[in-house]
């Protein structure tokens, strides 16, 4: 079998040194020492942040950019494999099939974007049933909702800490 990879969503909005930062500088971390890939949207904050903690535990990271991004320079200096893509759609293609696993982190609308996406795409069976691990309650007031009307929806699984997300990853995987 090869080399699982987790992708990570997230904002681009952070800085080093903040906790929401190290809070994915550390989510990378684990899921290098885990064996696994990181994949990502390979831009700023919390997406350097893990390819950084990633790269620093001696892992592989992927980042996905996007032509259309012209105000960003590229991919971070952390990650070590870059897939260009030429529009938003074909990105988000990457991100979602490069996964084996997903963690989402706080974010903006281009967070709930990743996340809506893979979670519709795995409860209308269009994409393998894998795992999605939310990290921290930023996103429960949107999900809630969506459970409470859709009951037979993919349980999305809150983690409190990086390591209970990998935690979380590798029961899921290894079942």
């Amino acid at each position: 079998m090869s080399q699982r990879t987790i992708t990570v969503f997230g904002s681009a909005r952070c800085e080093p040194g903040t906790p929401p930062y190290e809070t994915a500088r550390e989510l990378g971390r684990l899921i290098a020492a885990t064996g696994w890939n990181l994949c990502n949207g390979g831009y700023g904050g919390t997406m350097e942040a893990a390819a950084r903690g990633a790269t620093e535990a001696g892992g592989h990271t992927i980042g996905v950019t996007c032509a259309l991004f012209r105000d960003r320079p590229g991919a971070n200096a952390f990650i070590r494999e870059e897939i260009p893509t030429p529009d938003l759609p074909a990105r988000l293609r990457v991100l979602v099939e490069r996964g084996d696993g997903y963690v989402v982190l706080p974010g903006g609308t281009g967070t709930l974007l990743e996340l809506a996406l893979v979670w519709e795409l795995v409860n209308k069976g269009l994409a393998p049933r894998r795992p999605i691990v939310l990290l921290g309650p930023h996103w429960t007031p949107v999900v809630g909702p969506v459970q409470v009307e859709q009951p037979d929806t993919m349980d999305l699984p809150v983690a409190r800490t990086p390591a209970e997300a990998v935690a979380l990853l590798r029961a899921a995987l290894e079942a």
